[in-house]
C-alpha cells in the first residue's frame, strides 16, 4: 500500500497558504480550537464516479466520520462549519437520495454540532438535470439547489447577518415612500410601526441566489494559458464570501480542508482573513496558482469593480408558479408515473430484474405486464 505523503506548503502568501496533503493529516496537525470558520464542498456522495474523487452515497457516513471529529476539534467555541453539499439520485431511479440529510443529523446527534440554520445555494443558471428525468421523461424538475449546513460548536457562534444585507425590493421601497398603518396581518402576526422604518437595506432570506457562470474568469484563462486542467467542481466565489462576511472578522483563520480551486483562499485573502487550504491533487493546486499570482483588489472580484445596484445582473427572478396555467386540461397523468420512455419501458428503468421489482412493489400494472412477457412496446 502506498504510503501517504506529509502534507507540506504549496504557496503561501502573507495572510495565509495552500497545503498539499491529506485534508486529515492537515487538520491533525492544527491546534485545537484554533479555527473560526470551516467553509468547505467536500466531494459530494454520489452514485457516479468523478474525476476529483467521490465516495459513493452509501458509504459517505463512514467516510465522513473522522473528518467530523477533527472539524469539531479543531473550531473555536465561537466559531463555524459550513458544509456546501448537493444531493444525489437513486442509481436508474427519479428517486433522491438521503445521504446528505443523513449527514447533517449524524453531525448533531453523534458529533455535538448545532444547526445554526440551514441555507439553500440556488443556481439560476444550472441547466435542466437529470436530463433523464426532467428533459426525456418529464417527471421531474431540475434540480437546481445544493443545501447548504451552517453548523456551530455551540449555539451561539460569532455571527452577524448586518454584513450580508440585501438593498430593498421595489414593492418595500414604494411602502417606505408612502407609509404603513401598524395592524394584525391574517396569519395573527403583528406588524408594528417600527416595519416601515427604513433601515438602509434588507435582511437577506436563507436562499442564496447565485449563478454558477465562472465561464471567463482569471482562473481558467490562467489554466488554458498554462495546459493546467481546472478542477470540475468549483463553486463560485461569493459562496464562500457570503459566509466569510457573515461569520468572521478580519485576522481570523478560514479552513477550506476540500479547496480544489482554492476560490476560498482567495475570497479571505481579499477580506484580509487568515486561511488555509488543503487539497490531495498537486494538480488542482497547480491550477490554484491562477488565483494567487495577480493583484486580489479588495475593491471587487478578480481585479474588477463590482457592478452597480442597478445593473441587472445583481437580480434573480423567481416566477410564480402559476403564471403558465390557463385552465386548459393536459394530457392524462401516466399511470406507471413515467416507467416507460417514449412509449417503451427505458433504459433507466433497465434491468429487467430492476424493472420487476420496481414494477411488483409499485404495481405500474402495464408495465408490469410487458416485462412479464418480455415485451417493450406497451
Amino acid at each position: 500500500m502506498k504510503q501517504k505523503p506529509h502534507p507540506r506548503t504549496f504557496h503561501e502568501t502573507d495572510l495565509g497558504r495552500t497545503v498539499l496533503g491529506d485534508s486529515l493529516d492537515i487538520l491533525r496537525g492544527m491546534e485545537e480550537e484554533s479555527v473560526d470558520l470551516i467553509m468547505t464542498s467536500p466531494p459530494f456522495g454520489l452514485v457516479r464516479k468523478k474525476d476529483y474523487g467521490n465516495v459513493h452515497a452509501d458509504d459517505y457516513l463512514e467516510w465522513f466520520k473522522p473528518f467530523a471529529e477533527l472539524f469539531h476539534k479543531v473550531l473555536k467555541k465561537s466559531g463555524s462549519l459550513v458544509i456546501d453539499i448537493g444531493g444525489a439520485w437513486n442509481e436508474g431511479l427519479p428517486t433522491r437520495n438521503l445521504y446528505h440529510f443523513k449527514l447533517l443529523i449524524m453531525l448533531c446527534e453523534e458529533f455535538g454540532f448545532h444547526l445554526a440554520q440551514e441555507m439553500y445555494w440556488w443556481n439560476p443558471s444550472k441547466l435542466p438535470t437529470p436530463a433523464e428525468w426532467v428533459t426525456v421523461r418529464r417527471v421531474r424538475v431540475k434540480d437546481a439547489v445544493n443545501t447548504v449546513w451552517w453548523l456551530s460548536k455551540s449555539p451561539w457562534p460569532k455571527a452577524s447577518n448586518r454584513r450580508v444585507l440585501q438593498p430593498y425590493s421595489p414593492s418595500m421601497i414604494e411602502l417606505l415612500e408612502k407609509g404603513y398603518k401598524a395592524k394584525k396581518r391574517p396569519s395573527g402576526h403583528d406588524i408594528s410601526e417600527g416595519f416601515a422604518k427604513d433601515n438602509g437595506a434588507a435582511i437577506p432570506p436563507n436562499l442564496i441566489a447565485i449563478p454558477n457562470t465562472e465561464s471567463n474568469s482569471y482562473y481558467l484563462r490562467y489554466c488554458q494559458e498554462h495546459n493546467l486542467k481546472p478542477h470540475p467542481a468549483r463553486f463560485p466565489a461569493d459562496l464562500p464570501e457570503y459566509f466569510v462576511r457573515m461569520l468572521t472578522d478580519p485576522g481570523d483563520l478560514v479552513v477550506d480542508p476540500f479547496a480544489g480551486s482554492c476560490v476560498t483562499g482567495e475570497v479571505c485573502e481579499r477580506l484580509e482573513r487568515r486561511w488555509v487550504c488543503g487539497e490531495l491533487l498537486e494538480e488542482y493546486l497547480q491550477a490554484a496558482m491562477g488565483r494567487f499570482v495577480r493583484d486580489v483588489s479588495s475593491n471587487g472580484k478578480n481585479g474588477k469593480e463590482k457592478p452597480t445596484l442597478t445593473d441587472p445582473s445583481n437580480y434573480y427572478k423567481v416566477p410564480r408558479p402559476s403564471i403558465l396555467w390557463n385552465g386548459v386540461h393536459d394530457e392524462p397523468l401516466p399511470s406507471d408515473g413515467g416507467m416507460r420512455r417514449n412509449g417503451k419501458v427505458g433504459k433507466a428503468a433497465l434491468q429487467p430484474k430492476l424493472v420487476r421489482e420496481t414494477t411488483e412493489k409499485y404495481d405500474c400494472s402495464e408495465a408490469k405486464e410487458a416485462t412479464l412477457v418480455g415485451r417493450d412496446d406497451v
